[in-house]
């Protein structure tokens, strides 16, 4: 099977930003807490060719579409998928970019809806392109002010509430490590993430139902999570210890916000004990963790769908080591961490349950922690 990449002509500058997927910190990110994300090998594509005037021209490989748009529509905000490429024009001009007029082709493996972030790989690679076309190379635009950038371009651009994980994930991430990101220094940690090594998989259950971030729910959740912080007098949640956390739920009215926010600090508490065994090189122990995040986002939360919690529960009942939803909620993807020899019966033993209860079949595959975005050809 061949690669986004190679699916692309080069044109003048080729790059590539991988999806991810978060091994463990769901939501915290926006609360300027820990998180702790690897890429995936599925990656978007995107090449990009100058043009003497100020027009995109963008075509996608999965959708068959060409859209074009120049300053005014930029202005006025283009719709649909190529809101995410015109976000990045917009962004790189907000920034001072002298942003030059191009054609774009873009072609990705990472599935779309299944919260393993399609849209920061998009909008990380069209900005890698556009700088390179722009002559920012990586000193004008250092990879490490990129995700916040990016960023800003999906919340004020898209109108998408995100925090900032998926796309330092997208940009940063080291091959065969984790990414330990504090999400207000912003300062990373590349954590050592061998799972052949210690005779693992992480298997991948995306269950195919619906995710999307631009929706009510998601925003919700983080309009409750800064009321929450502004009663209890912090910055943001992550500045309550999880010691702290007791006498913070008894100052709070609301049931439901007391619930979110015993999710935000046990969660951010739970990426640190997480990082604590990988250095350990202990592995297995992070297992556990999982579970209880998932645990966490099911009854505090209250982000998971039913597809998400049988995935879990099925992988758990087979051997799994721990299991849990990643990503925003509401559908997507379910991480189950198992011995190698284990993954076949795991999934086997999902399938089975997805049919017995009438879903929509899965897909299931095995990542390995992957790279950041990288050049093709430069």
């Amino acid at each position: 099977m061949t690669t986004a990449a190679e699916r692309l002509e080069p044109g003048e500058s080729l790059w590539v930003s991988p999806g991810r997927v978060n091994l463990i910190g769901e939501h915290t990110d926006y609360n300027d807490g820990f998180v702790l994300p690897f890429a995936l090998p599925h990656a978007t594509a995107v090449s990009g060719t100058r043009r003497t005037d100020r027009r995109w021209v963008v075509t996608s490989e999965q959708t068959g579409e060409t859209v074009t748009f120049d300053l005014a529509d930029l202005s006025a905000k283009v719709e649909g998928w190529a809101a995410y490429v015109a976000a990045v024009v917009w962004v790189l001009r907000e920034a001072g970019v002298d942003v030059p007029g191009a054609e774009l082709n873009i072609a990705s493996d990472v599935p779309f809806g299944a919260g393993l972030s399609s849209s920061a790989a998009l909008e990380c690679a069209t900005m890698a392109v556009l700088a390179d076309l722009a002559g920012l190379g990586g000193t004008g635009l250092p990879m490490r002010d990129r995700p916040r950038l990016a960023q800003r371009a999906e919340n004020e651009y898209v109108g998408a509430p995100t925090g900032i994980m998926d796309q330092a994930a997208s940009t940063l991430c080291q091959q065969g490590h984790a990414l330990f990101l504090d999400c207000r220094s912003l300062a990373t940690e590349q954590v050592p993430f061998d799972l052949a090594a210690a005779g693992l998989k992480i298997l991948v259950v995306d269950s195919k139902a619906p995710h999307a971030h631009v929706d009510g729910e998601y925003a919700a959740r983080r309009k409750a999570c800064e009321e929450a912080a502004g009663v209890l007098g912090v910055a943001a949640l992550r500045d309550i210890d999880v010691d702290a956390l007791p006498d913070a739920l008894a100052k709070l009215d609301d049931d439901t916000t007391r619930r979110r926010v015993r999710h935000v600090v046990t969660e951010d508490q739970r990426v640190l004990d997480t990082v604590a065994v990988l250095r350990a090189g202990d592995l297995r122990a992070a297992g556990p963790l999982m579970t209880a995040s998932h645990a966490s986002m099911r009854d505090d939360y209250e982000i998971t769908v039913p597809q998400v919690d049988t995935a879990v529960r099925v992988a758990l009942e087979h051997g799994a080591h721990g299991a849990r939803m990643t990503g925003g909620g509401f559908g997507g993807c379910v991480l189950a961490l198992v011995d190698e020899g284990a993954c076949d019966a795991v999934e086997a033993a999902v399938r089975e349950a997805f049919a017995v209860e009438g879903f929509t079949p899965p897909d299931t595959f095995v990542v390995t922690p992957g790279r950041g975005t990288y050049q093709v050809g430069g």
